[in-house]
């Protein structure tokens, strides 16, 4: 995790954690006067529009206090949705079995997008099964990683 991230998480967790709800992940896109700040939250019953806005509000205060990122950004809350974002080991771990996609920081073979079954961790590196083969990814190579949503018909 970068720097900035682990910075912004000291700030913003525990006030996600004493509202009741588990910091999903953070991602800082920087982006000139269109940065964001998008926090992911979730909550064992879901995730409704107004405790998105709770938390932004109150996220929003601590940061105009701390002003960790220069310059202009927007804030958004969400949840992380049914294509949930991966940011850490256990949340890999959590959804081995599911269909994923994986974009690397740097190519590997030629590419930076796999997109396969997640089959676990091992050590500090994502497991991913993909046309008969597994991957091995440190996960500190990872870009960004998603669930695929299945959706039954």
């Amino acid at each position: 995790m970068a720097t900035k991230d682990t910075a912004l998480k000291a700030l913003i967790e525990p006030i996600v954690t004493a509202m009741g709800f588990e910091l999903w992940g953070i991602d800082y896109l920087s982006q000139g006067k269109h940065s964001r700040l998008v926090v992911y939250i979730d909550h064992e019953n879901g995730v409704g529009v107004d405790d998105c806005a709770d938390i932004s509000r109150q996220v929003s205060a601590v940061l105009d206090v701390e002003d960790p990122i220069a310059g202009e950004y927007r804030l958004e809350v969400s949840s992380p949705g049914v294509d949930r974002p991966l940011f850490t080991l256990e949340q890999f771990e959590r959804y081995a079995g599911h269909s994923v996609t994986v974009k690397l920081r740097t190519a590997f073979d030629g590419r930076r997008k796999f997109k396969g079954v997640l089959a676990g961790i091992e050590g500090d590196e994502v497991l991913l099964q993909l046309d008969g083969e597994e991957y091995c990814f440190p996960i500190e190579s990872i870009d960004q990683a998603r669930i695929e949503p299945q959706f039954e018909s």
